[in-house]
């Protein structure tokens, strides 16, 4: 039977964030290609993580490249470089899943939330992108370094914000694949709460001794 998954482009998936996320899902059996601004930088880290995982499918591509290669678009790139990252990715996305993981983190002051004027960093993709991607919003509050490290048990649910269930299910999935517990959050407004608690957790960990400090949704099933 032919592999099914669908094929992962991860921009900026030389950085922390981005390769710890593209090494999970590579050894989960997808297919993966790491993007990047250079082609070089990126083949360059594909052949490492490839060493790493026999078996897995990795590649590297330029970020505009690896979007159009890809069946979901990833982005995990600082705040920063957002705008020009959905730049250089809006034609390759259109009709796709976009993933945007990006906090507005604002230094030096990212323990204080300072969300942008459309009301997230994901509004702000969807606005940009169009009605022809959905975006997805999911991964701001978990730890990179932990990620890095295939064998970590990561205590850190995921919220996942999206204006179609579909999209957000398929992003649950992508959650799962790398040993992370997700939930649906809602729309992409409720982006907001994500992107903002990923501050409150920075200070949590200056100010109250903590290491990877992170959220956990508790309650009881309906009966």
């Amino acid at each position: 039977m032919a592999d099914t998954k669908p094929t992962i482009a991860v921009v900026g998936g030389t950085g922390a964030l981005g390769s710890g996320f593209a090494q999970r899902w590579a050894r989960a059996g997808y297919p993966v290609i790491i993007g990047s601004r250079s082609a070089e930088s990126a083949g360059k880290k594909a052949s490492e993580m490839a060493a790493a995982i026999p078996g897995a499918a990795i590649s590297g591509l330029e970020n505009g490249a690896a979007a159009v290669a890809a069946d979901i678009v990833v982005l995990t790139v600082p705040y920063a470089n957002h705008e020009p990252m959905l730049q250089a990715v809006r034609d390759g996305v259109q009709g796709k899943i976009l993933v945007d993981a990006t906090v507005p983190l604002v230094p030096p002051r990212v323990a204080r939330v300072q969300l942008p004027a459309a009301g997230s960093a994901a509004k702000e993709a969807q606005e940009f992108l169009g009605e022809g991607v959905q975006v997805v919003s999911a991964f701001q509050n978990v730890a990179a370094d932990l990620l890095q490290d295939a064998a970590s048990k990561i205590d850190c649910d995921v919220l996942v914000c999206g204006n179609k269930r579909e999209a957000r299910e398929a992003v649950v999935a992508l959650a799962e694949a790398a040993g992370l517990k997700a939930w649906h959050a809602g729309s992409i407004e409720n982006s907001a709460a994500a992107e903002a608690l990923t501050s409150v957790l920075i200070f949590i960990n200056r100010n109250g001794g903590l290491d990877h400090a992170g959220i956990r949704i508790t309650g009881e099933k309906h009966k």
